[in-house]
């Protein structure tokens, strides 16, 4: 197995649209980074390609807490034949050490925190920090790229409007 990531360009956005739609069973993630990718600045799109071929995509986009700007990890897909090989993982991880090129010292997310604790990630609701609806509130997580990068901070984490993110938290 051949696994590499690397930065997306614009030949791989086909691929991309195909995978994200298979990975959830649906377009909506899929019209989700098109979104993201036309209205985020920055923005960081990851794809891995797994014996030459593009497997996964990740994508991240600013989020911001209290003035500060952090990334913002979603969606992250992986094509259903190659699921559980490792995929996902190597994008998180290549990812999250693209994060700090960009300036942004924490990362944010709304996921399951059995799969994304093993990546460093804690529940955001205990330190301060929530979504605005209960239900992603207990979802909500964040990893810190740089020691102590949320000190003194607290409030609403507010992901780009493409989410589609309500409440006034």
């Amino acid at each position: 197995m051949n696994l590499e990531t690397r930065f997306e360009v614009d030949g791989d956005r086909a691929a991309v649209r195909d995978i994200v739609t298979a990975a959830f069973g649906q377009p909506d993630e899929a019209d989700l980074v098109d979104q993201l990718r036309a209205g985020s600045e920055p923005c960081l799109m990851l794809v891995a390609e797994l014996d030459g071929r593009i497997a996964g995509h990740i994508c991240f986009s600013p989020v911001r807490v209290a003035g500060a700007e952090f990334g913002g990890l979603a969606p992250v897909a992986v094509a259903p034949d190659v699921q559980r090989r490792g995929v996902g993982s190597a994008l998180i991880r290549a990812g999250l050490e693209s994060c700090l090129d960009l300036g942004w010292p924490a990362v944010f997310l709304v996921g399951d925190p059995a799969y994304y604790s093993r990546f460093g990630f804690v529940l955001a609701a205990p330190l301060g920090f929530g979504y605005g609806e209960p239900y992603f509130d207990r979802h909500l997580q964040v990893v810190e790229l740089r020691e102590g990068a949320l000190q003194g901070l607290a409030g609403r984490v507010l992901f780009s409007p493409a989410f589609g993110q309500t409440g006034t938290g």
